[in-house]
């Protein structure tokens, strides 16, 4: 697994997280393409209980929330690490809907989530 950029776990251990096999079945794909995608930036991963796990809300019925690997690029080019990141998506705004950057994309409220990422760049 080396090569796999992992952040702090800094979510609420309420929030639900998926194991990497269990995020490959979810997008009907193999753990080394989730792997593939967490290295490429499209996903961001904790290790919580030794495993090597993705946020469950970073998936829709469909697959990927929407916007997410887009998001996640802004905030890399700002210069975010993977631990702000994933803190970022999920800290709580009143003004957004859904009341986090994460709720505001599965919503489909990408531009606004983006906007606001590309804002914090200055």
């Amino acid at each position: 697994m080396s090569g796999i950029p992992v952040a702090d776990d800094v979510l609420d251990t309420a929030i639900a997280v998926l194991p990497v096999g269990e995020v490959a079945k979810v997008l009907g794909t193999s753990a080394n393409k989730v792997r593939q995608m967490l290295r490429d930036g499209q996903l961001i991963a904790v290790r919580r209980g030794g495993d090597l796990c993705v946020p469950g809300a970073f998936f829709v019925k469909d697959g990927v929330v929407k916007g997410l690997a887009g998001t996640i690029t802004v905030l890399a080019d700002s210069g975010f690490s993977r631990t702000e990141m994933l803190r970022w998506l999920f800290e709580t705004d009143e003004t957004l809907p859904g009341n986090t950057p994460i709720n505001a994309l599965r919503t489909s409220h990408g531009t606004e989530v983006k906007r606001r990422a590309q804002a914090m760049a200055f």
